[in-house]
């Protein structure tokens, strides 16, 4: 069994990742029925989402002081990390509406999810190092679809209790830990030994090359992740505006999301001819220009807006992998799971002033608050022009 899983590591790396990751966004995918039973509001929809990503970045700062990415067995981290998520994600059942417990776990859910996506991107890098971009590109691609996969399940069990879904989440979060357990750790990183420092995982920031990846991917990030969370309410309005039932929107937001995934690979594979910094500038090129049209197009027909929507999911995830490649490949190799860990905190720091304003000013904006959303492209793409002869690599 385990010598079939090391013949195919990477298949094995990103379904775990699938599976781990589907604890990301496991309460926005049941919102509406947990909303509707509880009396919660779009408001308390932005603080969990905001719980989780605080935890997450507070997860990642804790990876870079300790060094443990770089000083422990990256699959061991992994695995454990997922048990523990499966743990407090199924807790939630049981704390659901009642703060500030429920924002506790949620954070809790992050803090694991800081063991599961970056240390999932250093065993791509250990285990298929001559294709990073490529192999990235299906990695994020599987973090997309895990974050979509709540979306997808709620559909399954519409009528069913809103924690089925949940438990879903954390069953399926422990069998890529054993997954990546059963694997272990790839030959082509080495190991690290005694403590690393924060400023060994900041090192990478003095080097001009990674300054200019980290930019664009703060750029991206700002936009990335407040777009997920307004999904929902996107497919919502043009749903409504169509006079069909609410149970579309589980299955359209599993779409509009999903879809990304094909955006990563499709990048990924354009990234072994053109370059990782080619696909990067390309797609948050689209992105951005989606976050400045869409609004002045709120009148067209709902089921164009729902098309451009999908396209608009394709892209806004597509540079994703690109960034990480384009990082580990400039990062100095004794701390490259540190710097990752560094640049992963500083980007979802990014998102959390951006879930904050758009969901809470959702109500008064509707779909003009991804206004708000556009200067994150746009000094991705300047950051990225700062060093652009030096980073065409793929």
């Amino acid at each position: 069994m385990i010598d079939l899983l090391r013949r195919y590591p990477l298949p094995v790396i990103v379904l775990a990742q699938l599976f781990g990751t589907s604890l990301w966004f496991s309460i926005n995918g049941v919102w509406l029925s947990l909303a509707g039973e509880l009396g919660l509001t779009e408001s308390d929809l932005g603080r969990l989402t905001l719980a989780v990503q605080a935890g997450f970045i507070a997860g990642t700062l804790t990876i870079a002081v300790t060094g443990l990415a770089d000083r422990f067995g990256a699959s061991r981290i992994f695995a454990l990390s997922s048990l523990l998520g499966a743990l407090v994600n199924g807790g939630f059942i049981f704390a659901a509406g009642a703060p500030p417990l429920d924002f506790l776990l949620r954070f809790a859910t992050g803090l694991c999810l800081a063991g599961i996506y970056p240390l999932g991107m250093k065993m791509v890098i250990a285990w298929t190092p001559k294709y990073a971009g490529a192999a990235l590109a299906w990695l994020v691609g599987m973090l997309t679809l895990g974050t979509a996969l709540p979306h997808l399940m709620r559909g399954a069990t519409l009528g069913m209790p809103w924690e089925w879904p949940l438990m879903a989440a954390s069953c399926l979060a422990v069998a890529g830990g054993l997954l990546v357990f059963l694997l272990g750790d790839g030959p082509h990183l080495p190991r690290s030994s005694g403590r690393l420092p924060l400023s060994q995982g900041l090192a990478a920031l003095r080097i001009p090359r990674f300054r200019a990846v980290a930019g664009g991917y703060f750029g991206h990030m700002w936009e990335l992740y407040a777009f997920w969370t307004l999904t929902p309410l996107f497919i919502g309005r043009e749903l409504q505006r169509m006079g069909q039932s609410d149970a579309l929107i589980p299955w359209l937001s599993f779409a509009v999301i999903g879809i990304g995934a094909a955006g990563c690979v499709g990048g990924g594979r354009l990234s072994r001819t053109r370059g990782s910094e080619w696909v990067a500038r390309r797609a948050l090129m689209v992105s951005g220009a989606f976050c400045l049209v869409y609004p002045w197009l709120n009148g067209l027909s709902p089921a164009l807006l729902i098309v451009l929507l999908i396209v608009w999911g394709i892209a806004v995830v597509a540079d994703s992998p690109q960034f990480s490649a384009l990082a580990s490949a400039t990062a100095p190799r004794e701390s490259v799971g540190s710097s990752l860990a560094v640049m992963n905190a500083v980007g979802f720091g990014l998102t959390l002033p951006a879930i904050w304003l758009t969901s809470g000013l959702w109500g008064q904006l509707n779909v003009w608050v991804v206004l708000l959303l556009f200067p994150g492209p746009v000094l991705g793409l300047w950051a990225l022009s700062r060093a652009r002869p030096e980073i065409q690599a793929g």
